[in-house]
């Protein structure tokens, strides 16, 4: 998701342009915070820009794309579909509920679902300062 820091004075100027002419927000972040901090602490993005692309694998983008399409009603389920090992599986999913991008639901005995939580990753890269950031969006 995309956002736009400022300040309050800022985000004010930038409401009274809107108001006068509509289209001016068009193009324009729905969200705005003071800060990048500030921002990646309410977007609940804790997971670095370079980790989330090695994340966000081939391997792995197939893999979500199996949660969502088959909804395995376990991991082993998952590992079957997917044809990979439980124990490298698990790893992958806790990484994954660690960028906020899947969780699990709990079912019967100590089974877990994987269930996707995000709908869009946006990784915002700063080329020339540490200003780079995650977000992920979740549906509403």
């Amino acid at each position: 998701m995309t956002y736009k820091t400022g300040s309050i004075g800022e985000f004010m100027r930038w409401t009274k342009r809107v108001v006068a002419d509509p289209a001016a927000a068009e193009e324009a972040p729905k969200r705005w915070f003071d800060n990048d901090a500030t921002a990646a602490r309410a977007l609940g993005a804790t997971t670095s820009p370079e980790a989330m692309v090695k994340l966000l694998s081939e391997e792995n983008l197939q893999l979500l794309r199996l949660i969502v399409r088959k909804k395995p009603r376990s991991l082993h389920e998952l590992a079957t579909l997917a044809h990979r090992k439980e124990s490298n599986l698990s790893r992958t999913l806790r990484k994954l509920r660690e960028a906020g991008i899947v969780d699990f639901e709990e079912g019967p005995g100590r089974t877990r679902a994987p269930r996707l939580t995000a709908r869009r990753v946006t990784l915002e890269l700063d080329l020339v300062g540490p200003g780079s950031l995650v977000s992920v969006e979740r549906p509403r």
